[in-house]
């Protein structure tokens, strides 16, 4: 990795962090409450990798609820809910969320969920779906959440593996202005399964009630007869959740988190990239059945004494195209943290962001990014509209926290179009070429993170020891690989251009979509944007783009696009062999806001709708691009979370 020659504060910090890590980490451990602290702060497994703080006992609920209350915190926020799809409020003080956690740990603890035993939670942006998380927390059981209205055969795959004891649900999720009911979805999974979990749990929502059969509980009749329970003391390498992530072999996995080294790395991240204080107001804008919901909707906010906003609606359709801006406004949010694509709907429907001007967001003091590349347009559109830094950082599911940010709590830093900025301290990121050898600056290779990976990352994949290692460490021993390609840049800024497998070969040349979204999505007409690779007779691959116009757009499609083909061939090159461009109405998407590439290539490849298996000729081209007019492909496959 370059040298941070001009990053002092941060430059020490980091180096601390990968040549001590054992120091750099106890340092930061005593910063939560723990039962007994680690007497062993690394360690390392069979497979050579890294364990935390496997000697310390704590519990993360604990931590998060129960210490604050007893710091004096109590009566303050912990969370605000806000939901405009239902048209509900409320607030919940950390007292008032401790004891309702307690009290739901014993309703579950008098269904017999134990240490260790899982619990699939299957819920809407509820405040009892934080209930529920922290609950199974409290007895140590592990919650797999799933996002709410996932399908059956999806929800019935991940009973069958996580094989919960107990299923938490609400009666229903509201999206904008369609009910829907889950209790239907439940049963088909159950019946699906081969695991049949002992009961389930529903909350009864207004909007939608669910009919309890013999093992159905209410939420509520539960909650009366209960006994709040106490925390229950925890080894710093026991697992708090298990999250699934989508495989490449169609298998989903799921990764396991445990729970010392979540609780000290996300505390780490609230204050050292985020800039935030206890009794500081957070708002991540996504959802508890994804990785940034667990981390910065759930359990990172409450860690830092934080309150957290719960949101229920999305961003365009309840109400408008200004709702980020009412909730920051009157919740006086310091930290918004969302994905690129929720600001790219928005500036589609307000592009000269008129509405931000009815409202007083002075209290925010950056923004936050993630879940894809921040797109330059996006970027610069944000930059212009906003006072405050706009913040791209990069993560995924498995390391559970950010990898490559801007540290606002550090040593804020110039931002630069395109970049996560920097490792966070604790990654040690390197760039590989194809070789295996470090890259040299501007050159593009695998992104990487050297052992030992920091606390908070996965420890496994459940159930399958294996598969964590084929998946992640056997490429390149040593390393963990983060499956994504990118550089570093002169100055040390780290540039990701998209997973591995985006990165197209054309003729024998690797050429990154990403670079050509760029490009495409610069277009004073382009909302947004995608650029896949698919097969060609010929070459092996040639990208495809395919586009969505900013409302209003009046113009020729075909004089679009071939504007985009002329601007990609003078920016990129005729190397590029980018041809071919697809006016669309919409792009699938998954709930956070990620486009569903494989899905897209899938349809361009012929693997859906029954379009062609190769685009030779300008013939087949019109056929992918009406089968994906015609059927409405965002809307379709929107939920199915490939």
């Amino acid at each position: 990795m370059p040298d941070h020659t001009d990053m002092t504060t941060y430059k020490t910090e980091f180096q601390r962090s990968i040549e001590q890590p054992e120091t750099f980490w106890a340092d930061q451990a005593k910063r939560i409450p723990w039962f007994t602290p680690p007497a062993t702060m690394l360690e390392y497994d069979e497979q050579g990798h890294a364990r935390w703080y496997t000697d310390g006992e704590t519990n993360i609920c604990h931590a998060a609820l129960d210490h604050h209350v007893a710091q004096g915190r109590g009566d303050q926020p912990a969370l605000y809910w806000d939901s405009p799809v239902t048209g509900g409020k409320r607030t919940l003080t950390y007292r008032q969320m401790r004891d309702e956690v307690a009290l739901f740990a014993g309703a579950l603890k008098g269904l017999g969920v134990e240490k260790g035993d899982r619990v699939v939670i299957y819920m809407p942006m509820v405040p009892e779906a934080l209930v529920a998380m922290y609950a199974c927390a409290r007895l140590g059981a592990v919650h797999s959440v799933v996002f709410g209205g996932f399908a059956p055969h999806e929800l019935a795959v991940r009973i069958d593996d996580a094989r919960p004891k107990v299923v938490v649900a609400a009666s229903c999720g509201i999206e904008i202005d369609r009910v829907i009911p889950y209790q239907p979805n439940i049963a088909a999974a159950i019946e699906q399964s081969e695991h049949k979990p002992d009961a389930c749990i529903y909350l009864q929502r207004d909007q939608q009630r669910a009919e309890l059969g013999p093992h159905d509980h209410d939420w509520a009749a539960l909650m009366q007869g209960a006994t709040a329970a106490e925390c229950v003391p925890v080894k710093g390498s026991d697992p708090l959740y298990v999250l699934y992530t989508s495989g490449t072999t169609g298998k989903p996995k799921g990764v396991v988190r445990d729970t010392a080294g979540y609780a000290v790395a996300l505390h780490y991240s609230m204050e050292t990239i985020y800039d935030v204080a206890p009794g500081d107001v957070f708002f991540s804008a996504s959802d508890v059945g994804w990785v940034v919901g667990h981390s910065y909707i759930v359990y990172a906010p409450l860690l830092r004494g934080c309150t957290t906003v719960v949101y229920e609606g999305k961003p365009v359709r309840t109400p408008d195209a200004g709702a980020f801006w009412r909730l920051i406004s009157q919740y006086r949010v310091k930290s918004f943290f969302t994905a690129p694509t929720a600001f790219r709907a928005i500036k589609k429907e307000d592009p000269d962001g008129t509405l931000l001007q009815q409202y007083d967001i002075s209290c925010l003091k950056a923004l936050y990014l993630a879940g894809e590349r921040l797109d330059p347009p996006t970027f610069h559109w944000l930059d212009d509209l906003l006072e405050v830094p706009v913040i791209d950082h990069w993560w995924q599911t498995e390391t559970g926290w950010p990898i490559a940010a801007n540290l606002q709590g550090l040593e804020p830093m110039p931002t630069k179009a395109g970049s996560a900025t920097v490792p966070v301290p604790g990654f040690n990121v390197q760039v590989l070429n194809r070789d295996g050898e470090p890259a040299a600056a501007m050159e593009q290779g695998s992104v990487v993170i050297k052992q030992p990976m920091p606390p908070g990352c996965l420890v496994g994949v459940w159930g399958d020891p294996q598969r964590f290692h084929s998946a992640y460490m056997a490429a390149f021993p040593g390393y963990y690989l983060t499956g994504d390609g990118g550089y570093f840049d002169e100055d040390g800024y780290l540039f990701i251009m998209g997973r591995t497998d985006d990165v197209i070969n054309v003729a024998g040349h690797r050429l990154s979509t990403g670079e050509m979204e760029e490009v495409v999505g610069a277009h004073r007409a382009v909302a947004e944007c995608a650029v896949i690779g698919i097969h060609d007779a010929l070459k092996g691959q040639i990208p495809v783009g395919l586009v969505i116009p900013k409302d209003g757009f009046d113009g020729d499609e075909v004089a679009l696009e071939n504007e985009l083909i002329a601007l990609v061939r003078d920016k990129i090159g005729p190397v590029a062999c980018f041809k071919q461009v697809l006016v669309v109405n919409r792009l699938p998407k998954t709930r956070s806001g990620k486009i569903l590439r494989k899905l897209l290539r899938n349809i361009a490849d012929g693997k859906e709708y029954g379009v062609p298996s190769t685009i030779d000729d300008p013939a087949s081209l019109q056929d992918v691009h009406d089968a994906m007019k015609q059927r409405d492909v965002g809307s379709a496959h929107e939920a199915r979370q490939v």
